[in-house]
């Protein structure tokens, strides 16, 4: 029995199949985390998300970003058009699948295995606790009635920074933009979505998420996607990027969880899938 986390597969299918027979993946015995962005910019969401739903209880998956405005496009509450997208919107099983996605949450904790994941990162003032009440906010919305209500209200970069006393659709959306969205923030956790490449080209004053003095959750276990620049960079030991970049030629990187130390396994995506 093995537990494997993955990076950000974006719709790229058949590089996800090709790694699942590197690992001689076992859906019997073994159990894979997904690190969010399932769907988008390949060219197979809707086979990836079929082949993740009916993994079943052999499959964890967090929401990326990406899936965030799938789902928003599924209300018409995104003003953009992926056409990556239209097979999944077109598909018999559409609302199924857009159901299926509703239900999956926004961080994933195990205490057995010691780590958590989520797809973009934590501002310093959460401990894993509070992470936790605070994913279960937005997950509750998803699932229920005001679900359409918070598409229409999800988009947007303020609040910039985290305060208890946040309400209503501002305390959600700051929430929903640091599971998902955030890279780098300043030295008291003001988030900034502008600036996305590597360590050492972002504006003076900007850190990464996961170097914020006195974060707390620096001594927890954190695996995370969505930051395609960001892979081999970071000294953090408790800090696990997986996003490879897949979908820009780079590779798509699997991490065995449930050895004394994390084992990594990569293929090669270079054909631009």
């Amino acid at each position: 029995m093995a537990t494997y986390a993955i990076g950000d597969i974006q719709g790229c299918f058949d590089a996800l199949q090709m790694l699942l027979d590197k690992i001689s993946f076992n859906p019997d015995k073994d159990t894979l985390w997904f690190a969010g962005d399932l769907v988008n910019r390949g060219d197979k969401s809707l086979e990836t998300l079929r082949f993740i739903k009916n993994l079943g209880d052999s499959a964890i998956s967090v929401l990326g970003n990406h899936d965030l405005t799938l789902l928003a496009l599924s209300e018409n509450a995104a003003k953009v058009h992926y056409h990556t997208l239209d097979d999944i919107f077109n598909a018999p099983d559409k609302e199924e699948l857009i159901l299926w996605l509703r239900h999956q949450p926004l961080l994933h904790h195990d205490a057995k295995l010691n780590y958590t994941m989520v797809h973009a990162g934590l501002p310093p003032q959460w401990s894993i606790k509070k992470a936790q009440l605070y994913a279960h906010e937005v997950e509750l919305v998803l699932k229920n009635d005001d679900f359409s209500e918070f598409m229409h209200n999800m988009f947007g970069n303020k609040p910039k920074k985290w305060h208890k006393e946040l309400q209503g659709w501002d305390r959600l959306r700051f929430i929903t933009n640091c599971f998902t969205r955030m890279r780098y923030c300043k030295p008291k956790g003001k988030l900034d979505f502008n600036d996305k490449g590597e360590i050492g080209s972002q504006k003076k004053g900007l850190i990464p998420w996961f170097d914020v003095l006195d974060r707390k959750s620096a001594k927890d276990r954190i695996i995370f996607g969505h930051w395609s620049t960001l892979f081999g960079q970071s000294s953090h030991s408790k800090v696990f990027p997986l996003d490879t970049g897949c979908l820009w030629g780079g590779s798509l990187t699997a991490m065995r969880l449930d050895t004394a130390e994390p084992e990594f396994f990569s293929i090669s995506c270079d054909d631009g899938e």
